[in-house]
């Protein structure tokens, strides 16, 4: 990801974190793999989270958005909610991602929201869109997440 600080989080996000001694905005990114991918998480919070990825060097050999690609967004974004909404002593584990990719993208950049569906104490499941850049459905994902206690992990 690279540019960390662009991430906006809620006030009570950073004050619920503030004592953890993580860097927040490193802790919720994409990881190693969304910076191959030049993914961002652009807003983060339990009840929403946004990001964006380009097309460009994450397509296939017919030239479109790989499917792959999609569920590493959407993996990405629905695991930063669910560990927002887990807090700082627990760990949020994908257990589930499904995807339906509805359309081809060529070009351009691809954008994922993040919405919860269940926020539990033991799971988190987080539908995500990913739309282009006419706000045309690209993919429709689901990830459920186990929440842990963090010292278990």
């Amino acid at each position: 990801m690279g540019e960390h600080g662009k991430t906006t989080f809620p006030q009570e996000v950073l004050d619920q974190w503030s004592g953890s001694g993580l860097d927040l905005p490193a802790l919720f990114s994409a990881g190693h793999l969304g910076e191959r991918m030049s993914v961002q998480v652009v807003e983060a919070s339990p009840e929403r989270v946004v990001g964006t990825m380009p097309v460009e060097g994450n397509t296939q050999p017919y030239g479109l958005l790989h499917g792959g690609a999609s569920a590493v967004l959407a993996e990405t974004l629905g695991s930063v909610g669910a560990m927002l909404h887990g807090g700082p002593s627990r760990i949020a584990v994908g257990v589930d991602l499904n995807c339906t990719h509805h359309r081809g993208v060529r070009s351009g950049m691809v954008t994922g929201v993040a919405t919860p569906v269940h926020r539990g104490r033991t799971t988190a499941t987080y539908e995500i869109v990913v739309s282009d850049e006419n706000d045309k459905r690209v993919c429709s994902a689901r990830l459920t997440c186990i929440l842990r206690d963090a010292e278990t992990a």
